[in-house]
C-alpha cells in the first residue's frame, strides 16, 4: 500500500467547488469509479463514503494502493501528468462523489492559488509516504513497518496528543503488505513493549 488519507480536510471547499457546477454522483458499495489504464478526464472528490485504490496482479491477487475518506480527493496525479490511471478506484461504502471535468478543474486551480498550493503539498506528502513505505516493505520487519505507518499518520495529523489510529487490522495489513494474523500478533507485541496503546481494541500512539 502507498497511501492512507484520513485528514478529512476538504481539498476544495464545497462552496467553491459547487460554483464550478460539478456533477454530484452516487455510487453503490463495490462499484468501480474508474479502472486502471483508463485515461483521466475528471477530478473526483468524496462528499461522503470511503474509496479504495488498488491493482490486480496477473494471478488475480489484489494490491492495495490507498484508502480515501470523505472530503478527500483521489486520482489527481494523472490529471497533472496526463498519463493513464495506475490503479482502479472502488467504493468500500455507498459514496457521493463530486465530479469535475479536467479542464474546469485546471481552470479552478489557476483561479485559486491557495487551493493549487494545497494540492502541491498533498502530492509531495504522498510522494514522501510512498518512499517511506517502499523502503519499509523491502528491508524491515513487521514491527518497524507498522510503526512507520502509524507514526506517519500521526505526523500528518499534526498532533502531539495521543492519536487514535482509525484503521482496521485488515487495512493495516493492506497498507503494509503483511498478513492480518501477523498484524494482530505484532500489535499485541508492540503493546507489551509499550510502543503503542490498546484501548477496547482501538490502537493509539
Amino acid at each position: 500500500m502507498l497511501f492512507y488519507d484520513s485528514n478529512h480536510i476538504q481539498m476544495i471547499p464545497s462552496n467553491i467547488l459547487e460554483t464550478y457546477n460539478p456533477i454530484l454522483k452516487t455510487f453503490s458499495k463495490g462499484e468501480i469509479v474508474f479502472n486502471e489504464t483508463e485515461i483521466p478526464k475528471y477530478y473526483y472528490q468524496l462528499k461522503s463514503g470511503k474509496i479504495k485504490m488498488f491493482n490486480l496482479t496477473e494471478d488475480g491477487k489484489e494490491f492495495t494502493q490507498g484508502f480515501f475518506d470523505k472530503n478527500t480527493s483521489f486520482g489527481e496525479p494523472p490529471l497533472f501528468g496526463s498519463f493513464a490511471y495506475p490503479a482502479s478506484a472502488m467504493c468500500l461504502t455507498d459514496c457521493e462523489v463530486y465530479i469535475l471535468k479536467k479542464n474546469v478543474f485546471l481552470n479552478l486551480l489557476k483561479a485559486q492559488p491557495d487551493i493549487h498550493l494545497k494540492f502541491t503539498k498533498l502530492l509531495c506528502n504522498r510522494m514522501l509516504y510512498k518512499a517511506k513505505i517502499m523502503k519499509e516493505l523491502s528491508i524491515h520487519p513487521p514491527e518497524h513497518r507498522i510503526l512507520t505507518l502509524l507514526h506517519h499518520l500521526k505526523d500528518s495529523a499534526k498532533t502531539e496528543d495521543l492519536f487514535e489510529v482509525k484503521l482496521t487490522r485488515k487495512q493495516i495489513s493492506d497498507l503494509t503488505g503483511l498478513r492480518v494474523e501477523t498484524v494482530i500478533r505484532t500489535i499485541k507485541h508492540l503493546e507489551k513493549t509499550k510502543k503503542l496503546i490498546l484501548k477496547q481494541r482501538k490502537v493509539f500512539i
